[in-house]
């Protein structure tokens, strides 16, 4: 396995290289022959990645603890399911999955690229295919997975424990390839750029990547909030770490460039600003690489035996020049065919909403990178704590939410006053109430009113507009049954972007409710002994400990009240493993809509007592909804139109609207 991992992964390197070198070139000289052996280069590299990935596996498969990577990320007792999270436990694993990933896709993106850009697909590809030599490189030479030892141990160093998780199997690796793949819509950008392309032509592709890219981060950033809600034993999901942040910054700003697309497919404008966005992304993107392989900011998430920081770092700042440098190059012929006609538009809330995103991007960049400044001025590191994140971004995170629920009911090109107020009536009239019924109930921080206020306003402008859709069709003849699905696939980017909206409400509901009205208490129990929390008490019954051949659980029972009434029994779960002299938890949760109740484990005492956290959680059953509804707004939004189809009368009216009565805008093409 080593042998033919390690030449397979070689041979990949220099295919790799091959395809980069051909497109270019056989682009340039107008050499059909090279243009297609380069274009064959590239899906093979594909396949010989997937039997290095292969040959991996089947060492861990097959326990070949003189491969190092696997001797230091698997042993015996491991079980075989977890054989998948070895695979990218460590540097030289992950690297390897990040390649093939990112070549399975770049294959994927040229082999579904419309007939429109065959001229721009030979640097398309000659970009993708270099980044993709960059981390082949760096895998081969300098991380290479199929290194032997000097001799076969008897066996290995075992998995590290927070890893044995069910997150683990989805939250690394969709994190990784939604890190690779801003790589996709960067490439289609510049791809046109270098062809001379100036125009609209690679818009379809770059949003449809750019979609992917951006789901697949969000999906792996709200699945790292469920691991460590679950496994760390804090009662929390996000602290604002290093790495963390790595992953939220890009994804912010691909936050604003699938927004920003939008207005360039619809009316030709921000041809320049979309530019730079993707640029904007790709960089922070390689940034949360560089953090993650060495970086010099400590995070728990970070590979600490790295050296791969100082390489990481140089292409990254490579990954930054050079796309800014070909964006000047053709900064003059990037003109927009429109221009803002009114700040009363749509189009003035995208660009808004585009400022306040990258507000929150760079607001996030300057705490990951204040501790390293403080250290080289003032010759001490000072971290940033998540209050200082909290204080900065949480105001720019609820006027985003705002404007999420504003911008929708503004029309393209320009809105009237009157027009707007009378849209934002009933939403406002809404969220007011809300605001008022709250108040009266007892609850009186601002922020909390705020948002609540807030989202109940941004959902009923969607429910609002979804009614008015789906009653248009029932008056066409559809029963209501199949009305809102034909609404929905009447226009799936703008109604698949609402769903989405409803799964950020969805997540702030959780986030306002667990941040401010979490209640949490530790206790220290005799067998036999109870402890209120809330509207809950707990009684503690015992801990048994059983050995598992590389660690020592401990699970305890306690039974849980609430007001009185028994509701069940609360097992807690806390694992020892001697060899990496660390322990693990599992939490025991019980979720409603309400509220969770969490009771986590700590020490066992000699005495048979028991340390245990209490926490009365409220709402953080939304943020878990909030992922699968994300995932599916970002679906219909992808899902493609086929020809056959055509706008039905409802939509076109919608259009009249949405172009604020003004003539001829209904026959105008592009999505809302």
């Amino acid at each position: 396995m080593a042998d033919l991992g390690s030449i397979t992964l070689a041979l990949a390197v220099a295919l790799a290289a091959y395809s980069a070198l051909g497109s270019g070139l056989g682009r340039l000289r107008r050499i059909p022959e090279l243009l297609e052996s380069s274009r064959f280069a590239m899906y093979v590299v594909v396949l010989v990645l997937a039997v290095s990935v292969i040959s991996l596996v089947g060492a861990f498969l097959t326990n070949e603890f003189r491969i190092a990577y696997v001797a230091e990320n698997s042993n015996l007792a491991m079980e075989r399911v977890y054989t998948w999270v070895a695979f990218y436990a460590g540097n030289e694993g992950s690297l390897l999955y990040i390649g093939f990933v990112l070549a399975a896709m770049s294959a994927l993106a040229l082999k579904l690229a419309p007939q429109k850009m065959q001229d721009v697909l030979p640097y398309t590809s000659m970009v993708l295919m270099l980044v993709l030599t960059f981390f082949l490189a760096v895998t081969y030479f300098m991380a290479n997975p199929f290194s032997e030892l000097s001799f076969t141990p008897s066996d290995g160093q075992g998995i590290n424990p927070l890893l044995t998780h069910p997150g683990m199997f989805i939250h690394p690796p969709v994190m990784m390839a939604g890190l690779v793949a801003v790589a996709i819509p960067l490439a289609f950008a510049l791809g046109a750029l270098i062809e001379g392309k100036s125009g609209d032509e690679w818009v379809d592709s770059g949003r449809t990547w750019g979609i992917v890219s951006w789901a697949l981060l969000g999906s792996g950033l709200l699945l790292g909030g469920w691991w460590a809600y679950t496994i760390l034993g804090w009662g929390g999901y996000w602290a604002w770490d290093p790495v963390e942040n790595a992953g939220f910054m890009p994804f912010v700003a691909l936050t604003a460039f699938i927004h920003s697309i939008m207005v360039q497919k619809r009316r030709g404008m921000f041809r320049m600003w979309n530019i730079v966005l993707i640029n904007i992304a790709f960089g922070l993107a390689l940034y949360g690489m560089f953090m993650n392989r060495g970086g010099p900011v400590p995070s728990v998430h970070s590979f600490g035996a790295s050296s791969l920081g100082w390489i990481f770092l140089m292409f990254t700042a490579i990954g930054v020049i050079v796309p800014f440098a070909i964006f000047f190059l053709r900064y003059n012929a990037l003109k927009s065919r429109s221009t803002l006609e009114s700040t009363l538009s749509r189009e003035a809330s995208f660009l808004v909403n585009n400022l306040l995103l990258l507000a929150i991007a760079f607001v996030t960049l300057w705490g990951v990178v204040y501790p390293l400044i403080s250290e080289a001025f003032r010759g001490s590191v000072v971290t940033v704590a998540a209050p200082f994140y909290n204080q900065v971004n949480g105001p720019l995170m609820l006027a985003l939410v705002f404007l999420m629920g504003v911008g929708p009911l503004m029309p393209w090109r320009r809105a009237s006053p009157r027009t707007l107020l009378r849209a934002l009536a009933l939403p406002a009239g809404v969220g007011v109430g809300v605001i008022v019924v709250l108040r009266l109930v007892g609850i009186g921080e601002v922020y909390p009113l705020l948002a609540f206020g807030i989202c109940a306003m941004v959902a009923t402008g969607i429910l609002a507009e979804w009614y008015r859709g789906t009653r248009t069709l029932r008056q066409q003849g559809n029963n209501y049954l199949l009305a809102f699905p034909k609404l929905i696939a009447a226009n799936r980017p703008r109604y698949g972007g609402y769903i989405v909206h409803l799964a950020v409400l969805l997540l702030v509901l959780g986030v306002v409710g667990s941040s401010f009205y979490e209640i949490q208490r530790d206790v220290v129990l005799q067998p036999g002994e109870s402890a209120a929390i809330g509207d809950y008490r707990i009684e503690y019954v015992g801990t048994e400990s059983a050995f598992r051949g590389d660690r020592t659980e401990f699970v305890s029972t306690l039974r849980a009240y609430k007001e009185g009434e028994f509701i069940g029994e609360m097992h807690p779960q806390r694992a020892f493993y001697p060899d990496f002299q660390m322990s693990s938890t599992r939490a025991s949760i019980r979720s409603t809509p309400v509220e969770d109740f969490y009771v986590v484990p700590s020490e066992l005492a000699e005495d048979g007592s028991a340390g245990v956290r209490v926490i009365q959680n409220p709402l953080v059953w939304w943020m878990w909804i909030a992922g699968p509804m994300f995932m599916l707004g970002s679906g219909v939004s992808l899902w493609p139109r086929r020809a056959s189809e055509s706008a039905p009368a409802f939509d076109l009216a919608s259009r009249r609207r949405d172009m604020g009565g003004i003539p001829g805008a209904v026959g105008q093409t592009g999505s809302d």
